[in-house]
């Protein structure tokens, strides 16, 4: 693997999909928390493949899926060279039956050329998510997540219990921060249910990686094998 170097901050991409505005939040969170801890942030959302909601016929999904989409219109759509660019990768998406959202499995994709040629080893990667309810699939989704990091040869930073964070009530994934999104999706107020124990959960989740990638870029710089 060559060097990132050290002649400038440590470069972290924030990849999300958000359907009705849960994971947008905690997205955006994630990364006010990178770029006060000094690193170089990119906030990259995942788009929609379908041009309508997925129910429409459940009304304030979609009045809120709609809303959504038009707040975070001016984030700038992911790409595979922002991994690439990357020192530390962060990818975010709700659940769907204990999977990853489609969109983001799409863009997931896309990297297969990527890895391929071993664009992503030895990264720093973390991952988390959001579920209608509790036990909604959450680590499942997480783990889904987890293992695609595994076969990219990736580095994976969970957020453990290594904070008195992750024991706050609404907290306590340790495989990567999680909110419970409600079973409503309610137009103008969109993740409400996203609670402050939450947010200040993936901030030090992010934190914690970008420590640690920091931490690997000087390994590998100052190692004859990196």
């Amino acid at each position: 693997m060559s060097s990132t170097g050290l002649d400038g901050a440590t470069k972290i991409a924030i990849v999300y999909y958000s359907g009705t505005g849960n994971i947008h939040l905690l997205a955006t969170a994630a990364a006010e928390a990178a770029e006060k801890a000094g690193a170089d942030t990119r906030l990259r959302r995942v788009p929609e493949y379908v041009d309508e909601s997925l129910w429409p016929d459940f009304a304030e999904w979609t009045a809120a899926w709609t809303e959504n989409a038009e707040a975070m219109k001016d984030i700038p759509v992911a790409a595979i060279d922002d991994l690439e660019w990357a020192d530390a990768i962060l990818l975010g998406a709700p659940g769907r039956f204990g999977l990853i959202a489609a969109p983001l499995k799409h863009f997931i994709e896309q990297a297969w050329p990527l890895n391929a040629r071993r664009g992503l080893m030895n990264k720093v990667m973390s991952s988390f998510t959001s579920t209608g309810a509790p036990h909604g699939g959450q680590e499942a989704t997480v783990l889904s997540l987890n293992t695609v990091f595994y076969h990219w040869g990736g580095i994976i930073v969970p957020p453990g219990v290594t904070d008195d964070i992750q024991t706050a009530p609404s907290n306590g994934n340790p495989y990567g921060v999680s909110s419970v999104s409600g079973r409503q999706a309610i137009p103008g107020r969109l993740a409400e249910n996203v609670t402050e124990d939450n947010l200040a959960a993936i901030a030090y989740q992010t934190r914690r990686m970008v420590e640690i990638a920091t931490a690997v870029r000087h390994g590998f710089e100052a190692s004859p094998a990196a």
